[in-house]
């Protein structure tokens, strides 16, 4: 009777060593997956924020180009300077 004893001691601390992995399995999952979710989440975050910023720089840049065609015109300049030289190198 005490050679059963120890053997179902045994099978049962091989069962609870088993259900502990396959606890800590889990929980390391579960760990991995809530991260992985929290990352993902967090990066979607920044994400946005980056492309909002760009999409207002992208608005600014366009009334900058836009403000600066209006001083060209009102300045007399134009805006086609490419096929002008200077009048001292002309001669």
């Amino acid at each position: 009777m005490a050679e059963s004893n120890k053997l179902d001691a045994a099978k049962v601390s091989k069962l609870n060593a088993k259900d502990a992995d396959e606890q800590t399995t889990q929980d390391l999952t579960e760990f991995v997956q809530s991260l992985l979710q929290k990352m993902h989440e967090r990066f979607q975050e920044m994400s946005d924020s980056i492309i909002g910023r760009l999409d207002d720089m992208g608005k600014r840049l366009d009334e900058l180009e836009s403000s600066i065609g209006e001083l060209m015109t009102q300045a007399g300049i134009d805006e086609d300077l490419g096929g002008k030289q200077p009048a001292k190198e002309q001669e």
